[in-house]
C-alpha cells in the first residue's frame, strides 16, 4: 500500500497545476484556434468557414498596419529597456546609504496601475498646457501634438513603454547581479583588469541566462501591448498606433467578429511561440558553447 502511494504521490501534487494549466490555457486556446475557422458573433453561433478568415487577414491593410506597429514596438522597446536596466542595476547594486529608495523610485512605474500611467503621460504630453512641450517652448524649441501627430505618436508609446519596463529589469538584472560571488571581481582586479573588462568578461556572461529570461518576458508583454494605445489614442491617428491585440479587442467587441478576432489572436501566439522558441534555441547553443 505505501508503494502503491508513494508511486502516486507525485501525481497528486502535479495534479492541481495540471489542472489549472488544462482549463485555464489549454481549453481556452483550443476553443479560439475552433472558433478562428468559423464565421461566429455574439448573435450567430457560426458555420464553419475553413481558412476564409486568415485569407480576410492576408488581405487586410489595418492588420498589416497593426502587425508592423507590433514589430515595430517590440524592437524599439525590448532592446532599449533591458540595456537601460542593466546600466541602472550596476549603478543600484553600490552599498550605499539611501540606495533602496532610489530602486524603489525607478521600480514604481512598473507597479502603478496602468491608467494612471497613460493619464499622467496624457497631461505630460498634453499640447497646450504639458510639461514636455512648456520645457521646449522655453528651450527655443516648437512643442508638438505628440499624441495626434502621426509621425510622433507611435513614437510616444514606445516611449511610455520604456519608462514602465526599465524597473522590472532593472530589478531582474539587479538580482543576477547580488548573486555573483565577490571573489571573482576581487580575482580580476587582483589581475589588474579594468572596471569595464569585469563587466565584459565577469558580469555579463553570468547574466547570459537572465538576459534570454528577460528578453523572452519582454518580448511576450510587448506583443501584448493594448492598455497606453486604447487610453491615449484607441489606434490613431489613422491607425497609426493600433497594434494586433487592439485590432483583436475592436473586432471581437466593437465589430462583435469574434471569428476574425480569433484568427488574430492565432497569429499572434503562433509570432509570439516564433521568436521565444528561436531566442530559446539559440540560447540553448550559447550555454552548451560555454
Amino acid at each position: 500500500m505505501n508503494i502503491r502511494w508513494n508511486r502516486m504521490l507525485p501525481y497528486v501534487f502535479i495534479f492541481p497545476n495540471l489542472f489549472i494549466y488544462v482549463v485555464f490555457i489549454l481549453v481556452p486556446v483550443a476553443w479560439v484556434l475552433y472558433l478562428s475557422f468559423t464565421n461566429f458573433t455574439i448573435l450567430n453561433p457560426g458555420q464553419w468557414v475553413g481558412v476564409k478568415n486568415y485569407m480576410t487577414l492576408l488581405k487586410d491593410s489595418i492588420f498589416h498596419k497593426a502587425l508592423l506597429n507590433t514589430l515595430a514596438y517590440w524592437i524599439c522597446t525590448v532592446i532599449p529597456t533591458m540595456l537601460a536596466g542593466l546600466i541602472l542595476a550596476n549603478f543600484l547594486n553600490m552599498k550605499v546609504r539611501g540606495i533602496a529608495l532610489f530602486r524603489a523610485s525607478i521600480y514604481l512605474p512598473g507597479v502603478i496601475s496602468s491608467v494612471a500611467v497613460a493619464m499622467t503621460w496624457l497631461w505630460l504630453l498634453d499640447p497646450m498646457a504639458g510639461p514636455v512641450n512648456t520645457v521646449l517652448n522655453a528651450l527655443g524649441f516648437r512643442g508638438g501634438n505628440w499624441l495626434v501627430d502621426t509621425q510622433t505618436a507611435l513614437g510616444s508609446i514606445m516611449v511610455i513603454g520604456v519608462w514602465t519596463g526599465i524597473g522590472y529589469a532593472m530589478i531582474i538584472y539587479l538580482a543576477g547581479l547580488q548573486g555573483i560571488p565577490d571573489h571573482l571581481y576581487e580575482a580580476a582586479e587582483m589581475d589588474g583588469a579594468s572596471g569595464v573588462r569585469q563587466f565584459v568578461q565577469i558580469t555579463f556572461p553570468l547574466l547570459r541566462p537572465i538576459t534570454f529570461f528577460l528578453f523572452i518576458t519582454m518580448t511576450i508583454r510587448s506583443f501584448q501591448v493594448f492598455d497606453f494605445v486604447y487610453i491615449l489614442t484607441n489606434g490613431g491617428p489613422a491607425n497609426s498606433t493600433t497594434t494586433i491585440v487592439n485590432e483583436i479587442v475592436k473586432a471581437s467587441f466593437q465589430e462583435y467578429r469574434m471569428g476574425y478576432a480569433s484568427s488574430i489572436a492565432i497569429v499572434l501566439l503562433l509570432i509570439t511561440l516564433l521568436v521565444t522558441i528561436v531566442n530559446y534555441t539559440v540560447g540553448s547553443k550559447e550555454s552548451d558553447f560555454d
